[in-house]
Protein backbone atom coordinates (compact mmCIF):
# COMPACT_ATOMS: atom_id res chain seq x y z
CA UNK A 1 0.00 0.00 0.00
CA UNK A 2 2.95 2.10 0.73
CA UNK A 3 4.02 1.80 -3.19
CA UNK A 4 0.64 2.47 -4.07
CA UNK A 5 0.82 6.19 -2.59
CA UNK A 6 4.05 6.85 -3.45
CA UNK A 7 3.67 6.37 -7.20
CA UNK A 8 -0.43 7.91 -6.78
CA UNK A 9 1.37 11.22 -6.01
CA UNK A 10 4.19 10.79 -8.54
CA UNK A 11 1.56 10.19 -10.73
CA UNK A 12 -1.10 12.86 -9.31
CA UNK A 13 1.31 15.42 -9.56
CA UNK A 14 3.17 14.62 -12.70
CA UNK A 15 0.02 14.32 -14.52
CA UNK A 16 -1.04 17.67 -12.85
CA UNK A 17 1.92 19.75 -13.95
CA UNK A 18 1.67 18.32 -17.71
CA UNK A 19 -1.81 19.42 -18.01
CA UNK A 20 -2.01 22.59 -16.24
CA UNK A 21 -2.23 24.33 -19.44
CA UNK A 22 -5.16 22.27 -21.03
CA UNK A 23 -6.84 22.27 -17.74
CA UNK A 24 -6.94 26.24 -17.80
CA UNK A 25 -8.39 26.30 -21.50
CA UNK A 26 -11.04 23.86 -20.77
CA UNK A 27 -12.07 25.96 -17.46
CA UNK A 28 -11.53 29.02 -19.07
CA UNK A 29 -13.69 28.16 -22.18
CA UNK A 30 -16.38 25.83 -19.79
CA UNK A 31 -16.87 29.04 -17.79
CA UNK A 32 -17.73 31.33 -20.82
CA UNK A 33 -19.72 28.72 -22.46
CA UNK A 34 -22.28 28.19 -19.36
CA UNK A 35 -22.66 31.61 -20.15
CA UNK A 36 -23.70 32.08 -23.86
CA UNK A 37 -26.83 33.86 -22.70
CA UNK A 38 -25.01 36.68 -21.30
CA UNK A 39 -22.72 37.00 -23.22
CA UNK A 40 -21.40 35.99 -26.51
CA UNK A 41 -17.52 34.65 -25.69
CA UNK A 42 -15.34 34.93 -28.32
CA UNK A 43 -16.55 38.44 -29.90
CA UNK A 44 -16.86 41.90 -29.02
CA UNK A 45 -19.54 43.52 -30.64
CA UNK A 46 -18.81 47.47 -32.14
CA UNK A 47 -21.41 49.91 -32.79
CA UNK A 48 -20.22 52.77 -34.60
CA UNK A 49 -23.42 55.50 -35.83
CA UNK A 50 -22.67 57.84 -39.26
CA UNK A 51 -24.62 59.68 -41.50
CA UNK A 52 -24.10 60.11 -45.30
CA UNK A 53 -25.44 62.41 -47.98
CA UNK A 54 -23.61 59.70 -50.31
CA UNK A 55 -26.76 57.76 -53.10
CA UNK A 56 -27.59 54.06 -51.83
CA UNK A 57 -30.42 53.60 -53.93
CA UNK A 58 -30.58 50.77 -55.55
CA UNK A 59 -29.14 51.85 -59.33
CA UNK A 60 -26.49 50.30 -61.19
CA UNK A 61 -23.99 52.78 -60.15
CA UNK A 62 -24.26 51.56 -56.32
CA UNK A 63 -21.73 49.45 -55.80
CA UNK A 64 -19.32 52.29 -56.64
CA UNK A 65 -21.20 54.58 -53.94
CA UNK A 66 -20.81 51.99 -51.46
CA UNK A 67 -17.38 51.92 -51.75
CA UNK A 68 -16.99 55.50 -51.46
CA UNK A 69 -18.99 55.18 -48.53
CA UNK A 70 -16.54 52.84 -47.19
CA UNK A 71 -13.29 54.56 -47.95
CA UNK A 72 -14.87 57.21 -45.40
CA UNK A 73 -16.78 54.53 -42.86
CA UNK A 74 -14.31 51.51 -42.97
CA UNK A 75 -11.76 50.33 -45.81
CA UNK A 76 -12.78 49.71 -49.51
CA UNK A 77 -11.20 46.19 -49.52
CA UNK A 78 -13.24 44.86 -47.01
CA UNK A 79 -16.50 45.19 -49.16
CA UNK A 80 -17.62 41.87 -49.39
CA UNK A 81 -21.16 41.85 -50.95
CA UNK A 82 -24.27 43.92 -50.18
CA UNK A 83 -28.67 43.22 -50.74
CA UNK A 84 -32.10 45.30 -49.40
CA UNK A 85 -33.61 43.79 -46.82
CA UNK A 86 -36.27 46.43 -47.75
CA UNK A 87 -36.49 49.13 -50.20
CA UNK A 88 -35.23 51.63 -47.95
CA UNK A 89 -32.33 49.27 -46.34
CA UNK A 90 -29.38 48.74 -47.49
CA UNK A 91 -27.16 45.83 -45.88
CA UNK A 92 -23.39 46.05 -46.76
CA UNK A 93 -21.11 42.94 -45.43
CA UNK A 94 -17.78 43.19 -44.30
CA UNK A 95 -14.93 40.36 -43.99
CA UNK A 96 -14.47 39.30 -40.70
CA UNK A 97 -18.39 38.66 -39.87
CA UNK A 98 -19.15 42.70 -39.60
CA UNK A 99 -21.79 44.70 -41.37
CA UNK A 100 -23.22 47.59 -42.06
CA UNK A 101 -26.96 48.80 -42.57
CA UNK A 102 -28.03 52.21 -43.69
CA UNK A 103 -31.31 53.78 -44.56
CA UNK A 104 -30.77 54.81 -47.57
CA UNK A 105 -33.31 57.60 -47.37
CA UNK A 106 -32.46 59.23 -44.60
CA UNK A 107 -28.46 58.39 -44.77
CA UNK A 108 -27.95 57.12 -41.36
CA UNK A 109 -26.50 54.09 -40.59
CA UNK A 110 -24.68 51.92 -38.55
CA UNK A 111 -21.52 49.63 -38.74
CA UNK A 112 -21.39 46.90 -36.39
CA UNK A 113 -18.02 45.11 -36.06
CA UNK A 114 -17.01 42.00 -34.80
CA UNK A 115 -13.88 41.78 -32.71
CA UNK A 116 -11.88 39.01 -31.36
CA UNK A 117 -12.36 38.76 -27.53
CA UNK A 118 -8.69 38.37 -27.03
CA UNK A 119 -7.76 34.78 -25.05
CA UNK A 120 -11.50 33.34 -25.16
CA UNK A 121 -11.80 32.95 -28.63
CA UNK A 122 -8.32 30.62 -28.56
CA UNK A 123 -9.90 28.85 -25.73
CA UNK A 124 -13.18 28.18 -27.32
CA UNK A 125 -11.59 27.46 -30.67
CA UNK A 126 -9.48 24.79 -28.51
CA UNK A 127 -12.45 23.35 -26.41
CA UNK A 128 -14.53 23.07 -29.74
CA UNK A 129 -11.77 20.29 -30.69
CA UNK A 130 -11.00 21.90 -34.09
CA UNK A 131 -8.92 18.80 -35.53
CA UNK A 132 -8.25 15.12 -35.14
CA UNK A 133 -4.86 15.67 -33.39
CA UNK A 134 -6.57 18.44 -30.89
CA UNK A 135 -9.37 15.62 -30.52
CA UNK A 136 -6.88 12.89 -29.74
CA UNK A 137 -4.72 15.30 -27.29
CA UNK A 138 -7.99 16.27 -25.11
CA UNK A 139 -9.00 12.38 -25.13
CA UNK A 140 -5.49 11.93 -23.22
CA UNK A 141 -6.08 14.62 -21.47
CA UNK A 142 -9.45 12.87 -20.09
CA UNK A 143 -7.99 9.99 -19.95
CA UNK A 144 -5.23 12.01 -17.83
CA UNK A 145 -8.19 13.12 -15.72
CA UNK A 146 -9.37 10.16 -14.88
CA UNK A 147 -5.92 8.67 -13.86
CA UNK A 148 -5.70 12.53 -11.87
CA UNK A 149 -9.04 11.18 -9.88
CA UNK A 150 -8.34 7.55 -8.95
CA UNK A 151 -4.73 8.38 -8.00
CA UNK A 152 -6.09 11.35 -5.37
CA UNK A 153 -8.24 7.93 -3.69
CA UNK A 154 -4.69 6.63 -2.79
CA UNK A 155 -2.71 9.41 -1.71
CA UNK A 156 -3.43 9.87 1.63
CA UNK A 157 -4.08 7.43 4.49
CA UNK A 158 -6.24 7.62 7.47
CA UNK A 159 -8.91 10.62 8.59
CA UNK A 160 -8.02 12.68 5.70
CA UNK A 161 -7.95 10.24 3.40
CA UNK A 162 -10.38 7.94 1.46
CA UNK A 163 -11.85 6.63 4.77
CA UNK A 164 -12.09 9.71 6.64
CA UNK A 165 -12.88 13.05 5.26
CA UNK A 166 -11.75 12.30 1.50
CA UNK A 167 -14.72 9.76 1.31
CA UNK A 168 -17.59 12.14 2.62
CA UNK A 169 -15.71 15.00 -0.37
CA UNK A 170 -15.87 11.95 -2.87
CA UNK A 171 -19.53 11.22 -2.34
CA UNK A 172 -20.08 14.98 -2.64
CA UNK A 173 -19.12 14.85 -5.69
CA UNK A 174 -20.71 12.34 -7.14
CA UNK A 175 -24.56 12.89 -4.67
CA UNK A 176 -24.34 16.74 -6.39
CA UNK A 177 -24.31 15.71 -10.27
CA UNK A 178 -26.88 12.62 -9.41
CA UNK A 179 -29.19 15.12 -7.59
CA UNK A 180 -28.55 17.88 -10.81
CA UNK A 181 -29.62 14.93 -13.23
CA UNK A 182 -32.98 13.88 -11.23
CA UNK A 183 -34.22 17.60 -10.22
CA UNK A 184 -33.58 18.29 -14.06
CA UNK A 185 -34.31 15.25 -16.29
Amino acid sequence: MKNLRKWSRILHRDIGFFFIGTTLIYAISGIALNHLSDWNPNYVVENKNFTTEINLENTPAVKNNILLLLDKVDHRKNYKQHYYPSASNLKIFLKGGSSILVDVKSGNGRAEYLKKRPVFYEVNYLHYNPNKIWMWFSDIFAGALILFSITSLFMLKGKKGIIGRGGIYMVLGIIIPILFLMYYL
